[in-house]
């Protein structure tokens, strides 16, 4: 059961408790993770299997979460598109070079995961070999999240490359996300036969579009990625922050279960989805700045959103904060399995 449990809540299964895992459990609030970046940076660290599975390993254990979730960084397969492109650790990924016009996108070479990005698969091929009780998930870029790094060339507050691309060349923006699409599907099916058991999509700044925008421009090329995804037979989540507004879209676009952000309860997210799509989230990362009573508190409110536990999976509505104390997170982790237990037993 503890190996499978992750899988069997993401398909609606039952299961002993409700697991939990958490957007970036590896990360620069771990003095581990802080030590290795203190002589490699992000790149080196992801690019290294023996590091990445290493870094990888080290919240599974110290936490009992229940998954590993595969260092990398979305970027990770532009290189396999021909885009040179750095990671800055205070900006996220820089492209010196912007996408922004036709010849740009008809200039991407095809990409191949094995041969752009095996490092990726090696560090989740490593991480089974230091760890068989939990699974591992593997993860990329939506594609819209993808193209605005690509159109803007670094992080954005207002997308506006990005929308001046979609509204006046929507065509060149429609292409760029087709190619992206694939990009992805091929990404994730090469991490799961790599090992991983669970692939997630995080489309972080898919929350700028409107529902216009989405329906016509975005839904199709995700509902392809996870229809390429799909004979893999690994559960697949789409996760996104800021898209209360695309909730009733999101639900379509194929996807086995539905991340959800801090904003909005999960339980009117279940009410406007309905009963058949598990639910990922959603505790505010902020939380667990607080002492120990405040993240129980707050832990105890979002599991109430979903009395019975069921199709369930306790994340936090984004990754882990940076200054977050560790002890923190080991607590929410215990308390949310003591909590789901406990449900269980009633």
């Amino acid at each position: 059961m503890r190996r499978d449990r992750l899988v069997r809540a993401l398909c609606g299964e039952e299961t002993d408790t409700t697991p939990i895992w958490l957007m970036r459990q590896a990360g620069r609030h771990l003095p581990e993770y802080r030590k290795i970046r203190a002589t490699h940076t992000l790149l080196e660290v992801a690019r290294s299997p023996e590091l990445a599975a290493q870094v990888t390993l080290e919240p599974v254990r110290r936490y009992d979460v229940d998954a590993g979730v595969v260092f990398a960084d979305i970027s990770l397969p532009f290189s396999g598109l021909g885009v040179p492109f750095s990671v800055d650790p205070g900006l996220g990924p820089i492209v010196a070079h912007p996408i922004r016009t036709r010849a740009d996108v008809d200039a991407l070479t095809p990409f191949d995961a094995r041969a752009s990005v095996p490092f990726v698969g090696a560090a989740i091929r490593r991480f089974l070999e230091l760890e068989t009780e939990r699974p591992i998930i593997g993860f990329a870029g939506g594609p819209f999240t993808l193209a605005a790094y690509l159109i803007e060339g670094r992080a954005s507050r207002d997308y506006t490359e990005t929308k001046r691309l979609l509204f006046s060349d929507p065509a060149t923006f429609d292409r760029l996300i087709a190619r992206l699409a694939d990009m992805t599907a091929a990404y994730l099916r090469f991490q799961a036969e790599s090992g991983a058991a669970v692939l997630q999509v995080f489309d972080t700044w898919v929350g700028a579009v409107s529902t216009g925008t989405f329906q016509r421009h975005l839904l199709g090329p995700l509902r392809s990625v996870f229809e390429q995804v799909r004979p893999t037979g690994c559960p697949t989540i789409y996760f996104s922050t800021g898209s209360a507004h695309l909730v009733d879209q999101l639900a379509r676009t194929g996807a086995d279960a539905l991340g959800v952000d801090w904003r909005e309860p999960l339980g009117s997210i279940r009410r406007r989805v309905g009963d058949w799509l598990p639910l990922q989230g959603n505790l505010d990362p902020g939380a667990l700045l607080g002492p120990t009573e405040v993240v129980r508190r707050e832990a105890a409110r979002v599991l109430a959103e979903i009395p019975d536990g069921r199709s369930h999976v306790f994340n936090l509505g984004h990754g882990v904060l940076p200054e977050t104390d560790p002890e923190r997170v080991r607590e929410l982790v215990e308390y949310v399995h003591a909590a789901g237990r406990e449900v269980r037993r009633r």
